[in-house]
């Protein structure tokens, strides 16, 4: 049965272009001119199966569309196309919309089709399964007519859905990925916002991750610790220009109070997605002290979220160290580290630091028999050492200078190499 898909735009020219695009696949296309069009065109063709609609339409928008098309066509994949990142409208689309996907414009043909292609596929699975469950049902119904040959045809019926169920529970680690990875990618935001920033959130996230683990905590935990080091710093997008040029210490009280309002809007800014909620709390309360004296609700001691103290001392760690050059980097960075236990960090995480502060940057800092050397993507080896940060020819942060590579990290390299060529080489670290 011919897959049908429904494109859903006001601009005729954008349905054109979808439509040159699919001319050669093997789907029906159906089109809207808006939201209200699209609804009855879903009213009276229940076997669509893939949807993709722009957010920005007259009257009605692309995320009340899609909330609305849910419930006339539940099983239909659902595609968003916006033409900007807004973190309020990608939020939307996946809570209101149920959206599998969401692409911006203009948008990459290969993404597109491979996205439609993938949509259909999860929408046939779903139907097929619904079948063979139907099916079996039917099956376990007519036992006493079926007799010998029952046990048989339910087996192979049982070894269908186990297959599909597999299937379905590869995509479910699929869709877990690519929600990680957005993550990823919403941390990359501040530092484009903060270029000074490199790859701060990254290290923030390495050390956080190390010494929640440390200190014990379940593995649900050490994962909302991950996210909300990564977004810790979410909030800045929102700061001046002017501010975001100001060492703290250099501020004055009004803009230091103007500034601490980032880790509230990282909060307000996570909320509205409910599996990001718990993180959204570390975020609100990194900038605690634990003598009582932080922002933004002045918390004391064990008062502040565990997770929230981890990301402090990961965050004054990762700050520090760049105030040091040379071989005793590390040596003056845990020393200031000391110097703040009790009032700004918890004593009780500092145990776990030391080593894995060496482990992190010491290479970085302290003489080596290693050398720097430049190669193209096709020359890395598992376990070379980036020596500096590892950038897209667009900027984008890939890795960050420290890094142990392994083959995971290589092919995602030399693949960013196809889509964003580096400027440069990339500089590792080799015995001599």
């Amino acid at each position: 049965m011919t897959d049908t898909v429904l494109l859903v735009d006001d601009e005729q020219n954008i349905l054109l272009s979808l439509k040159r695009l699919l001319r050669k696949e093997p789907f029906q296309l159906l089109t809207a001119g808006s939201g209200e069009e699209a609804l009855e065109i879903l009213a009276k063709t229940p076997d669509i199966g893939l949807i993709v609609s722009d957010q920005r339409m007259p009257g009605m928008s692309g995320v009340e569309f899609l909330e609305q098309a849910k419930e006339l066509a539940p099983d239909a994949m659902r595609i968003m196309l916006t033409g900007f990142a807004e973190l309020a409208v990608t939020i939307d689309a996946i809570n209101k919309g149920c959206a599998y996907r969401y692409l911006t414009k203009p948008w990459d043909d290969g993404e597109l089709l491979q996205a439609l292609r993938e949509g259909l596929q999860s929408y046939r699975l779903v139907q097929e399964n619904r079948r063979l469950t139907e099916l079996v049902n039917k099956q376990n119904e007519e036992l006493t007519e079926w007799n010998s040959s029952l046990k048989e045809r339910v087996m192979e019926q049982t070894v269908q859905l186990r297959k599909n169920n597999e299937e379905l529970h590869k995509r479910n680690e699929r869709q877990r990925k690519n929600y990680q990875e957005t993550i990823i990618a919403f941390s990359r935001l501040v530092e484009l916002r903060a270029k000074e920033c490199k790859n701060h959130t990254r290290n923030v996230a390495e050390i956080s991750v190390r010494i929640a683990t440390a200190s014990g905590l379940a593995e649900n935990e050490v994962e909302t610790v991950y996210v909300a080091s990564l977004l810790h710093d979410i909030g800045e997008i929102g700061i001046s220009d002017h501010l975001m040029l100001k060492r703290m210490e250099e501020m004055n009280a009004d803009q230091l109070r103007e500034y601490m309002q980032h880790t509230i809007r990282g909060q307000a800014a996570v909320d509205a997605i409910e599996d990001l909620r718990e993180a959204g709390v570390l975020i609100r309360h990194h900038h605690e002290r634990y003598d009582g004296g932080g922002a933004p609700d002045g918390l004391k001691g064990e008062e502040i979220p565990l997770g929230s103290r981890i990301i402090a001392l990961a965050d004054f760690i990762d700050q520090t160290i760049g105030e040091f050059l040379g071989d005793n980097a590390v040596e003056l960075t845990l020393q200031k580290v000391k110097s703040e236990l009790g009032s700004s960090l918890d004593p009780a995480l500092f145990p776990a630091v030391a080593d894995m502060v060496e482990e992190i940057y010491g290479e970085l800092f302290r003489g080596t028999d290693r050398v720097e050397l430049e190669l193209h993507p096709r020359e890395l080896r598992g376990g070379m050492v980036l020596a500096r940060d590892v950038r897209s020819g667009t900027g984008l942060m890939l890795l960050s200078r420290g890094t142990s590579l392994d083959e995971s990290q290589i092919f995602a390299l030399q693949r960013y190499y196809q889509i964003d060529p580096f400027k440069k080489g990339v500089s590792v670290l080799v015995k001599r």
